[in-house]
């Protein structure tokens, strides 16, 4: 095992293995093993409260409960394998399964395209020996890094994997532990990268035990969820370092690159050294000790950039964001909704801001938040940020999960890829983006309490009251709202599928190639609006400054349904560009192209409704 966390049941070999569990206020802890035979095992506690004990005769695979001031049997806190389920027993894991013969450092995060992915919805068998007979398309497609949402432990066979209740075990219907080593070491051998979606801000209501074992939530804050995690209280200390263990484990036993930690602004924390500062340290560590490229990644809506800031700037160090603002102006332009969050957006100088600063909300007023939002983030590099037309998140939490296929034209999807692909930003797309998938992404649990399954069914009602959807949500707890989910992953060989597939493609290795994208500083980078028309210009590259030597790519975006007239100095285009792209032409499946293949008179252009088209100084 490259990592040996310092917590749970850890096998040392030859029938030998130590337990450890935080229990700070029990006054007897002990193993139940119910394997090969049950027996009890006492076990030690220490000054901090963490209860240990080597056991004899205790193999691979052996079953067993933490037992509980003599009677009350639950998981293991930190329990690496939950075969039955979040309330059946632990399993002692092999350790041989963290060593690997493939020498994998990781790639440069400027370098990654995330594809992010539902293990239980990517494929008919929702396992993830299935992903892997998938990655051959998805490097083929450009993709550098799958990124898969939450695998932890979480009760029955289908959910998000938000409810998880188990953070160190791998959910049993996916294939458990083995299964998830598997798809790592296949990414690895065909180059690439794996990040894997983690929740430290709550657990799911489900199969949770924790607080048997000790204080690890608070009441001094509340969450969505009830009681927050407890970060700062007393008995912090240790809380922490589960979380922190939890991380390292992931890097370490199953060697992936990156973590992505969701919604950090649920983590309420206002100690001197937060803990989202001090997992960025022990993460750094590891990875500089291993030789290794690892990665945290926010999600926050705070727009607060002190979480991607380097700790000489007194930030937290997280290495990058996932930038909701990008969204929310791309997804206004493209749908013309106003509801919710989604009110606050709506220029065509909202998504400029995004291109160039990374954040809408730097500071100014936001009407629906009715305060200012947001802090400087202009002078972050592009990596800190990663951006999306569409995620789990924004498709999943809409009330009949529509992606944007069954929202916008088919014009409009290409426009919509072009803006995240030809961005300086960290792009990512979601599952079946790059072909149309028109499958929905809804909600779906498979929790076995009747009661918290209704409180579910009203929470989801509740939550789309300020979007005005007065429609009755799809039931999250029946079978058939899951199957709706699965995507159709045929259709990518098929009309305009395949025809928009092709776009992706030629996006992806354009911005992997080209020099003028290659350049991701935003010195070189402007964009310009032209609010009326709805039209944006993008210049990307150090040869758009007026030099004469340089590369210099332009990409002229038009957000109006309608075709639009832009000037040949309005354009920014000089005699000698040549056109590299046009999604409005015969070849992308368009309504037939105008624009010249080459400049080379001052005409004005004409731009084809929801096109974009890009030029290259020649």
């Amino acid at each position: 095992m490259s990592f040996n966390p310092d917590i749970g049941a850890v096998y040392l070999g030859d029938g030998r293995t130590r337990f450890r569990v935080w229990a700070p206020f029990r006054q007897k802890v002990q193993v139940l093993l119910l394997s090969p035979v049950e027996r009890i095992a006492d076990m030690e506690r220490d000054q901090r409260g963490y209860w240990s004990a080597e056991v004899e005769g205790v193999e691979i695979g052996a079953r067993y409960f933490i037992r509980l001031d003599g009677s009350l049997d639950r998981p293991d806190p930190a329990s690496f394998d939950q075969p039955d389920g979040v309330h059946g027993p632990s399993r002692v894991l092999d350790p041989s399964i963290g060593k690997s013969t493939l020498k994998w450092p990781g790639i440069p995060l400027r370098d990654y395209i995330f594809y992010e992915l539902h293990v239980g919805t990517f494929t008919p068998e929702g396992t993830f020996d299935a992903v892997i007979s998938r990655l051959d398309s998805l490097k083929d497609l450009g993709i550098t890094s799958i990124e898969i949402m939450p695998v932890a432990q979480f009760p029955g066979s289908r959910n998000w994997g938000y409810d998880g209740a188990c953070p160190f075990a791998v959910q049993n219907s996916y294939g458990g532990p083995e299964g998830l080593k598997r798809l790592v070491e296949a990414c690895h051998e065909k180059g690439l990268c794996v990040t894997l979606d983690v929740v430290y801000n709550h657990f799911g209501p489900e199969g949770n035990y924790l607080r048997d074992f000790g204080p690890y939530f608070t009441g001094k804050y509340k969450t969505p969820w009830g009681d927050a995690l407890n970060f700062d209280n007393g008995y912090s200390d240790e809380v922490r370092h589960y979380f922190i263990q939890n991380a390292l484990f992931w890097f370490g036993l199953y060697n992936v690159d990156a973590l992505r930690l969701d919604a950090v602004h649920a983590i309420y924390d206002f100690s001197a050294i937060p803990f989202l500062r001090r997992l960025a340290e022990k993460v750094g560590e590891y990875g500089r000790s291993t030789g290794r490229q690892l990665y945290l990644i926010a999600e926050s809506d705070l727009n607060d950039s002190r979480l991607i800031r380097s700790r000489g700037e007194w930030g937290y160090g997280l290495d990058s964001q996932w930038s909701d603002d990008l969204h929310h102006s791309l997804h206004v332009l493209l749908t013309g909704e106003k509801k919710g969050y989604y009110s606050d957006f709506g220029s065509t100088a909202d998504l400029a801001k995004a291109m160039k600063d990374g954040y809408v909300y730097s500071g100014q007023y936001s009407e629906y938040r009715k305060r200012s939002h947001g802090n400087r983030s202009a002078d972050l590099p592009s990596e800190k940020f990663v951006v999306a037309a569409q995620n789990h998140d924004q498709v999943g939490n809409r009330m009949l999960g529509e992606r944007l296929s069954s929202l916008v034209s088919f014009e409009a999807l290409k426009l919509s890829a072009a803006a995240v692909l030809l961005s300086p930003f960290i792009p990512l797309l979601f599952m079946g983006e790059e072909y149309g998938e028109e499958a929905p992404f809804l909600y779906f649990v498979s929790h076995t309490n009747p009661e918290l399954m209704e409180a579910v069914r009203l929470g989801r009602k509740e939550e789309f009251r300020e979007f005005l959807w007065h429609e009755e949500p799809p039931d999250p707890g029946v079978e058939e709202t899951f199957i709706k989910t699965k995507i159709s992953w045929e259709k990518k060989d098929q009309g305009r599928h395949a025809t928009l597939l092709r776009f992706y493609k030629e996006l992806i290795s354009m911005r992997r190639s080209n020099p003028a994208l290659l350049d991701r500083d935003r010195k070189n980078m402007d964009a310009e609006v032209f609010e009326n028309r709805k039209v944006m210009v993008m210049k990307r590259g150090e040869g758009c400054k007026g030099e004469k030597s340089g590369n210099c790519l332009i990409a002229i975006f038009n957000f109006d349904s309608g075709n639009q007239w832009i000037g040949f100095n309005e354009s920014g285009l000089e005699y000698g560009y040549r056109k590299i792209l046009d999604s409005a032409e015969d070849g992308w499946d368009g309504p037939g192209s105008t624009l010249p293949a080459k400049i080379v008179d001052g005409g004005p252009l004409e731009l084809m409704g929801s096109s974009v088209a890009v030029f290259e100084k020649d």
